[in-house]
């Protein structure tokens, strides 16, 4: 936006004075089902206590999440606590994502701990990496999880073919892991193709090359609004009102800075990952506050909206 001679003076009119752009990028046509414009997300919510923690930290801060997701994969899981996790999203109407495993960064090799090989980190190394990860989605689907990480396009391709001939439900949604964020449209376009639901994407991206993502589809943007370090530690939750109006539809992801690594997780971590969650939700309150301020006005999907994948057990 540009402010000449007679435009709106001060912080809330110049928020109001959005027009049909944004900083010059184009308003996103595009919604999700329901018609809304964005979606929260809680990441790395590992295991029954964690998810427990969101939902309860939501209920008290009157914070609608849409989405957990999680990062040490849902093979670190007991039966059990899968089938928790299910009552809980099913009970909440929220979707319970969770990573699949193994991965390279579990393993045996050496690559993947070097200093380039991060992006190795959830890649599937061998046929038999292939088969163990089917067999994590076929154990989580059974104990009720309707959403699964995935971070490799050959497992991907496999787990919709799998989808296709009836194998596996067709109420799954596949989130495409940031371990493979497209930095363009045209892969942000062929992770779609391969069978990605929802896609994140790099954390920094600006408002111009979000619009470029979204000018060649019209699938669910996921992008953290505050990232772990490790992925670069934004923080522009602030921006709320700008990128879902550029994005949509759009999950509003909340990780965390300066915050401890926790994968993979157990319960020697609990009290790390159970504070990490809740202070997710805060900043998502604090998102959804200076939305508020905005004078923006965007829709957000109720709980149990077409397209979440909340579970079935």
């Amino acid at each position: 936006m540009s402010y000449g001679e007679g435009s709106p003076r001060g912080a809330a009119a110049m928020r109001r004075h959005v027009g049909e752009m944004v900083d010059g990028a184009p308003h996103s046509a595009a919604r999700f089902a329901d018609g809304a414009h964005f979606r929260i997300e809680i990441p790395s919510v590992e295991n029954p206590t964690a998810l427990r923690a969101v939902v309860e930290e939501a209920h008290v801060r009157n914070v609608t999440v849409h989405r957990t997701s999680q990062g040490s994969g849902a093979m670190l899981l007991t039966r059990d606590e899968l089938r928790e996790m299910a009552r809980i999203g099913a009970d909440e109407g929220l979707e319970v994502n969770l990573f699949v495993g193994p991965r390279e960064e579990f393993g045996i090799g050496g690559a993947v701990r070097s200093p380039d090989g991060l992006l190795l980190s959830g890649r599937l190394r061998g046929s038999h990496q292939l088969r163990y990860a089917i067999e994590d989605v076929e154990r989580a689907v059974e104990s009720g999880i309707r959403g699964f990480l995935i971070a490799d396009t050959g497992l991907m391709e496999i787990l919709t073919a799998m989808q296709r001939e009836g194998e596996l439900p067709r109420s799954i949604v596949w989130k495409i892991s940031a371990v493979l964020a497209p930095s363009n449209p045209i892969a942000f376009r062929q992770l779609v193709e391969v069978g990605g639901t929802t896609v994140n994407v790099p954390s920094d991206m600006n408002l111009h090359e979000l619009a470029e993502l979204r000018a060649l589809s019209d699938a669910p943007i996921d992008l953290y609004l505050e990232a772990p370090d490790s992925l670069g530690g934004v923080v522009r939750g602030h921006e709320l009102a700008e990128i879902a109006l550029v994005a949509a539809p759009l999950y509003a992801k909340f990780g965390l800075r300066n915050a401890r690594a926790v994968y993979p997780a157990g319960g020697h971590l609990d009290d790390a990952v159970v504070g990490n969650v809740r202070e997710k939700v805060r900043r998502a309150q604090l998102a959804l506050e200076w939305l508020d301020a905005s004078g923006v006005d965007l829709v957000m999907s109720k709980l149990g909206a077409e397209g979440i994948g909340v579970p079935e057990p």
